[in-house]
């Protein structure tokens, strides 16, 4: 096989496995998400009253282990209005969600 040819499928490959990568950070990350919903419903938190403090709100830097997409989607969530944050850092839903079919 003529190198250039090599050159072209190994770079095909790399393309590849990257946006297979993304793709799984990417339901690993809407997974969790649902995760913390549901977690929110459970603890009834759907006001700032009723707001609970979630142990994974901040990102632990030397956590040793697999890594861990809570405060990734957490942040996104909030971002997205789904989560609001009080002042004081706890969290609850901003309004209750029909059941999230992804």
């Amino acid at each position: 096989m003529p190198e250039f040819v090599q050159i072209i499928l190994g770079l095909i490959f790399l393309v590849v496995v990257y946006i297979l990568t993304r793709i799984g950070v990417s339901r690993r990350i809407r997974n969790t998400a649902i995760r913390i919903i549901k977690d929110l419903e459970r603890q009834k938190a759907f006001d700032p009253g009723s707001a609970v403090e979630l142990p994974f709100a901040k990102a632990n830097y030397f956590r040793i282990g697999l890594r861990d997409y809570r405060p990734k989607a957490l942040e996104s969530l909030i971002q997205g209005a789904i989560v609001g944050r009080t002042e004081d850092g706890k969290h609850y839903l901003k309004e209750r969600q029909q059941p999230v079919h992804w």
